[in-house]
């Protein structure tokens, strides 16, 4: 029974339909009350109960062959088309689907990673729900920090000691907790703070953060990685400045600027007519957080840096709305670069 099956689901297979009148044959000869089909569900009573399985199958499949071979050619020949347009041609040109695209945070995050690759940083990631522990007091917090207040950050409810986390400096925790220098690490990420949403700022974002602890690390090693940074994402002729800033893990702590790719530095809307713009933060790791985290920091130094990975994509896209980037908007993403 299985050599009949198989049979007819070949014979199935290669049929093409001239006209109604043999397509109507060809129904009747496998679908109709007397047809073939029929005929092989009688059959199908004296199968041995070892092969009524495999049976079963194969007499199902032929069964649906049949019943769609039937239906593409009638719609076919209904619409007064060639019926080969119907059936699965293998020597037909294959029809072109449309492509979609790359997110355009993907392939800033992807160029940020393979950048900071070049030079020896690897990638870690960590959880975005974190307690209070690795989000804020081992990076040098206190208690009091503006940053701990409901109106920045989200805290669990059920469990206030833990929150949606506000940076992915915790991933530099979670890293010298288990990990002893040297360590050359970035952590990109997803985080979250309870921002207004507007063209300028959401409540969920994408960081990249790094971090290189080693013995005499200095702050000219920090100023080097930057400029190289700067200059292999937004062009060779990139300048950059750092100012004196605060952040409770680093000490001392700068804000970093880059020349305005949009203007070159002469001044436009997108720098305030400065020449400048802002990008990151970064500085020295401040020696209470080695010790946080069981490092000597007799030994060790470090210095760690953060960026927003919106920040960027604006700046190397000229996008003008931080919006967009979360709106899914086809006509926005198209513009990107191809996914193949």
């Amino acid at each position: 029974m299985k050599k009949k099956i198989i049979h007819l689901l070949h014979e199935i297979e290669v049929f093409q339909a001239e006209n109604e009148k043999h397509l109507e044959e060809f129904r009747l000869r496998f679908l109709s009350k007397k047809g073939a089909i029929s005929q092989l569900f009688e059959e199908f009573r004296t199968v041995s109960a070892e092969e009524k399985r495999e049976v079963g199958v194969l007499l199902n499949t032929l069964k649906n062959n049949a019943q769609e071979k039937i239906e593409a050619f009638r719609d076919a020949l209904t619409n007064d088309r060639p019926p080969e347009i119907a059936v699965n041609d293998l020597t037909r040109p294959v029809g072109w689907n449309q492509t979609g695209s790359r997110h355009p945070l993907s392939i800033i995050r992807n160029e940020i990673i393979e950048i900071f690759g070049r030079i020896g940083f690897t990638v870690a990631e960590g959880p975005e729900i974190e307690d209070d522990f690795h989000n804020f007091t081992a990076l040098n917090f206190p208690p009091d920090h503006p940053a701990r207040d409901m109106q920045d950050t989200f805290f669990i409810e059920k469990n206030p000691d833990f929150a949606l986390r506000t940076h992915t400096s915790s991933v530099q925790v979670r890293t010298m907790e288990s990990t002893q220098p040297p360590i050359r690490k970035i952590f990109p990420g997803r985080v979250f703070r309870n921002e207004a949403i507007s063209a300028r700022a959401h409540c969920i974002f994408h960081q990249v953060e790094g971090l290189y602890v080693d013995k005499k690390v200095s702050f000219a090693d920090l100023k080097q990685t930057l400029l190289y940074f700067a200059r292999e994402m937004f062009g060779e002729k990139t300048k950059i400045r750092l100012r004196p800033s605060y952040f409770p893990f680093t000490e001392p702590s700068a804000e970093m600027d880059i020349s305005c790719n949009i203007c070159g530095g002469k001044g436009c809307n997108i720098c305030k007519y400065t020449g400048w713009v802002e990008i990151l933060g970064c500085g020295m790791v401040d020696p209470n957080v080695l010790e946080n985290c069981a490092i000597d920091p007799l030994q060790y130094s470090g210095f760690a840096f953060g960026m927003g990975i919106e920040r960027i994509a604006m700046l190397k896209y000229q996008v003008n709305d931080l919006r967009l980037f979360f709106e899914n908007d086809i006509r926005f993403l198209q513009q990107f670069e191809s996914s193949f």
